[in-house]
C-alpha cells in the first residue's frame, strides 16, 4: 500500500491532522479518511490553522 505519517494518533482512538491551508477541500478529507481506514480507527479531527479563528472538521469512518 504505501506509507502515511499521520500528525497525531491519541490513545489510538483519535487521528489529528493539522493543517495551514486557505481553504480545506475534498483532498484533505480524503486524506483523512484513507488514513482511518488503512489503521482502521473511526474518528479523525482534522484541524486548520489558516484562518484567524481555528477550524475544525470531523470526519467519521462509517466502516
Amino acid at each position: 500500500m504505501g506509507e502515511f505519517f499521520a500528525d497525531m494518533i491519541v490513545e489510538n482512538s483519535v487521528i489529528i491532522e493539522l493543517k495551514t491551508v486557505k481553504l480545506l477541500d475534498e483532498n484533505q478529507l480524503a486524506q483523512c479518511l484513507n488514513y482511518l481506514k488503512a489503521i482502521d480507527l473511526k474518528i479523525c479531527l482534522l484541524i486548520n490553522f489558516a484562518k484567524p479563528r481555528i477550524e475544525i472538521k470531523r470526519i467519521v469512518n462509517n466502516f
